[in-house]
């Protein structure tokens, strides 16, 4: 069979609707594989009939309830003498599928969040690792042990052919080697998260990480090479059968090839991230990408993809757009950049890049050795501005300065990093925020900032500008705007939301938002008359006497406002709120309008929230967020646990029952109610506010989970707008939050709503989500 010697397209197969996230080969049928994706199914392709070229899906499997992030085989056994398929998830959960049926035969529950990786052993071992930071082994249908150790998400496993030795690579950067549940061994030497792992030999494998690098280990500890070429994140590996030689894929839209340790071969995609990649028994390489399209590569010129298909997915590519700063483009000046004729020179090396300008448009270029000639990958998106030089790392990116503060002399220095283009307001607020201190510092540090970078502050800070969050002038402690301008919010009867910080520029003046958004809007006479209504065709054993009505309406009152100050909600009336909020669930409406507004006031907080009645509290209106629930209760139950943030005791009672709110949250995103979904994305948007500056990455990994999975079907604008402001708080200044969120391709899921012109804040705000997930 003829070989080309490099690989070429054999076919593009575009079955699933999202990212494809996870590919291996299957055993059976022969020839074919199996991918999982963001679409919450798992398929099986095998090839179709020579001389067709391509490949067909052979059967479908789902089982998920949200994400489905890696898949592997299991051997046969004699019990499933074609093996099984195991597949991991957002929802926590690993599903074990035969090709008998759509649903699994079995689900593994254990994990206590996003199983992001797996792999198989003999005798029907699978091991797992998740954003929880442990791997887990299991044995059919039983977890077996529980590897802990590493301090951040596990996101990839293998085991190795040597019985009983496994590795998990983490994104506390490093690599551990586990035999009977111990750590024999941590392996250290990458800069970033470990991504990816791949057994060479018993006594070698390859690691990859989002620094850019992969690197070629000894089982014994000692790291024997280090290979670059890749210019972002490095997501996976995979090593040809019986070879050394194995292939890579990545964030900067690239599959490479390498033999004898060097990249021979680079094969560019028009799509962002390429996920996952394997290697086929017939040696061709399948690779999954955030655009849903599977493809397939061959060197066999005999299944190559015919010449027009060829030449299409070379159109395809050339139509593409590169973002300057997630290649390996470099600094870009449009002027000292050469005309079309550079492209008669030809390269140095396959893969090398060139950029060349058209007039006032900046197109890449990609040298192919096999085909001798200069092949378009894309346009470069800003290419004709000139891109600011940065000189500084820290925490993994650049920067134009980092600063050392030292509040005291004798607490330790704290690092404050700055770019020229931020507004240094701003910057000086999330430091605060960040490192714990009081807000009276913030003249001081935004000064020092101004005055050490030298005049190149972008624009002076405006003070009392205009607010996207309500669409009017914002408020200003002690200036003469009394924020008489704001747009009322039809939802919460006040301005969506005021920025956190004091002075804003247009730099960022969306995240990090930290203190609680509630809705207060409230028509007393209106929701009392509705009680009366229905109290009028109670059932007689519910039915609530004169002075009980009279009681809730003094309290409705009192929490309003409309009562002197100096007359607080008694424990009588607190308490029989909470006895009437049992109401029968067709008529309870009106009484929990009156509970929503009640759990504002810092008496009937402390009183409802508190450690006794707290709980009883949460789970009552978790009964009413039933996704079979009444859509009235859902929404007023919705609303009260955002209310219920305005007190500390509240802020501490949902802190503590996060994980189940936020669960039974989630559920609801499938309810096609617009108020109820603006509701869910302030609930999601408060807890990120209330983990912003924790180093809680539980809690963290299931607002970006539970946010990712809301923005599936939600439609409404203002609720979408929440839904990006508290991803943004959620990853703000925070790079294990902000690797999770790529993980989770939360960029390519919202990048549509990055060109929205109206409400502009949403597409404002959704640019500056991108810009902290490049």
């Amino acid at each position: 069979m003829a070989s080309s010697n490099s690989f070429k397209l054999r076919c593009s197969i575009p079955g699933h609707e999202m990212d494809v996230r996870g590919l291996a080969t299957a055993i059976f049928p022969e020839g074919a594989f199996v991918s999982v994706s963001r679409d919450r199914t798992g398929r099986v392709w095998v090839p179709n009939s020579s001389p067709d070229t391509g490949f067909s899906e052979m059967h479908c499997m789902s089982g998920h309830s949200n994400f489905v992030s890696c898949v592997c085989v299991i051997a046969p056994s004699e019990t499933y003498p074609r093996g099984l398929f195991a597949t991991g998830g957002n929802d926590n959960n690993i599903c074990v599928f035969t090709l008998d049926q759509p649903q699994p035969l079995y689900t593994l529950e254990g994990h206590k969040n996003t199983v992001c990786t797996l792999s198989s052993g003999k005798f029907g071992t699978l091991l797992s690792g998740s954003w929880d930071t442990t791997a887990k082994v299991w044995l059919n249908e039983k977890c077996m042990m529980t590897l802990q150790g590493h301090t951040a998400a596990v996101w990839a496993v293998t085991i190795l052919p040597e019985q009983g030795l496994m590795l998990s690579g983490s994104a506390d950067k490093t690599i551990k080697l586990w035999k009977a549940g111990r750590c024999e061994r941590t392996f250290t030497g990458h800069e970033d998260c470990v991504r990816g792992l791949a057994v060479i030999s018993n006594t070698e494998f390859l690691s990859c990480s989002n620094d850019t690098s992969i690197r070629r280990w000894q089982v014994t500890g000692e790291c024997i090479q280090v290979y670059y070429s890749h210019t972002n994140y490095i997501y996976s590996l995979a090593v040809f059968p019986d070879s050394q030689d194995f292939i890579s894929t990545g964030e900067d839209r690239s599959l490479r090839i390498w033999r004898q340790g060097e990249c021979c071969q680079t094969i560019r995609f028009p799509a962002q991230s390429v996920w996952c990649c394997c290697v086929l028994p017939n040696g061709d390489i399948a690779v999954g990408a955030s655009d849903g399209i599977i493809r397939i590569f061959t060197e066999s010129e005999d299944r190559m993809a015919s010449a027009e298909d060829l030449q299409a997915f070379e159109d395809e590519l050339s139509k593409a757009t590169i973002d300057p700063k997630t290649g390996d483009l470099g600094d870009i000046k449009l002027e000292d950049l050469p005309g079309r004729e550079h492209l008669n020179e030809p390269g140095n090396r396959d893969g090398q890049t060139r950029l060349i300008k058209d007039g006032q448009k900046v197109e890449a270029y990609q040298w192919s050795v096999s085909d001798g000639r200069w092949v378009k990958i894309g346009d470069v998106v800003g290419g004709s501005n000139q891109q600011t030089s940065k000189s500084v790392m820290y925490e993994g990116k650049e920067y134009d300065y980092v600063f050392t503060i030292d509040v005291n002399e004798e607490g330790p220095s704290m690092k404050l990093p700055y770019n020229v283009t931020d507004d240094p307001w701003l910057v000086a607020h999330n430091f605060l925020q960040r490192n714990d201190l009081s807000p009276m510092f913030l003249d001081q540090v935004a000064n020092f900032i101004i005055e050490n970078t030298k005049g190149h502050v972008v624009g002076p800070a405006q003070i009392g500008g205009g607010d996207p969050f309500t669409g009017g002038s914002r408020y200003v402690p002690g200036s003469s705007n009394d924020g008489s301008g704001f747009s009322a919010d039809p939802f919460t009867g006040k301005g969506a939301y005021s920025s956190a910080a004091q002075r804003q520029t247009s730099t960022n003046i969306y995240f990090p938002k930290t203190d609680g958004v509630t809705f207060e809007q409230a028509n007393a006479p209106q929701i009392i008359a509705k009680l009366k209504e229905l109290n009028e065709g109670a059932p007689r054993e519910h039915k609530l006497s004169d002075d009980t009505m009279g009681s809730l309406e003094q309290l409705l009152l009192v929490v309003c406002g409309a009562n002197s100050p100096e007359t607080p909600p008694t424990i009588q009336q607190i308490s029989l709120l909470w006895k009437v909020s049992h109401w029968p669930e067709d008529i309870v409406f009106p009484v929990l309008d009156i509970l929503r507004l009640a759990v504002r006031h810092p008496q009937v907080n402390e009183s409802l929230c508190g450690e006794a009645e707290g709980v009883q509290l949460c789970n009552h209106l978790l009964s009413l967020m039933r996704p079979d629930g009444r859509p009235a209760n859902q929404l007023l139950a919705l609303r009260t646990l955002c209310n219920s943030f305005s007190g500390r005791h509240g802020r501490a009672l949902l802190v503590s029952q996060r994980e189940a709110v936020l669960s039974r949250a989630a559920d609801l995103a499938a309810v096609f109610n617009k108020n109820i979904h603006i509701a869910l994305a302030t609930l999601v948007l408060n807890y990120a506010g209330c983990f912003h500056i924790q180093p809680d990455l539980d809690a963290k990994a299931q607002c970006l989970s539970v946010a990712s999975r809301a923005l599936e079907t939600v439609q409404d604008k203002e609720a979408i707008f929440r839904l990006l402001v508290a991803l943004g708080t959620t990853v703000a200044s925070d790079q294990t939050a902000q690797d999770l969120a790529r993980s989770l391709g939360v960029g390519s899921q919202i990048s549509k709503y990055s060109t929205v012109s109206e409400p502009s804040k949403l597409g404002e705000c959704c640019q500056l989500v991108l810009k902290e997930l490049q």
